[in-house]
């Protein structure tokens, strides 16, 4: 995102610290079809349907710091798909919950946690 596309911050936006901002927003991009590009020295903003998450070398100050994201997805079962093609690991396969969600859960080679989801009620 430019500078200059008008684009609302939400309060509060998650940050994932990561030794490799660009291999992190690639998985991003490919599996959750997200939109951000890298920019330089400056933190990548992918959009994410209606959310925003930051992903950033974190300039020489912070300490890598993965995620535990939920993310809600129209197909559970083709993003889980595209998650592990991309090389994430599985922790728990598509299952159908009790209150109604289809979830799985992958974490990927960056070490970040990703349920993925998707609402049926």
């Amino acid at each position: 995102m430019g500078t200059s596309e008008s684009w609302h911050r939400p309060t509060v936006t998650p940050r994932i610290i990561t030794g490799d901002p660009a291999g992190l927003v690639g998985f991003i991009r490919q599996v959750f079809g997200a939109q951000g590009e890298v920019q330089g020295d400056r933190p990548v903003e992918m959009r994410l349907g209606d959310s925003l998450v930051m992903v950033s070398d974190g300039g020489g100050v912070h300490a890598a710091a993965p995620a535990f994201l939920m993310v809600y997805v129209d197909d559970t079962d083709a993003v889980f798909a595209r998650a592990v093609a991309a090389g994430a690991g599985v922790q728990e396969k598509p299952e159908d919950m009790p209150w109604g969600d289809r979830r799985a859960t992958v974490r990927d080679s960056w070490g970040n946690t990703w349920q993925i989801a998707t609402s049926r009620s």
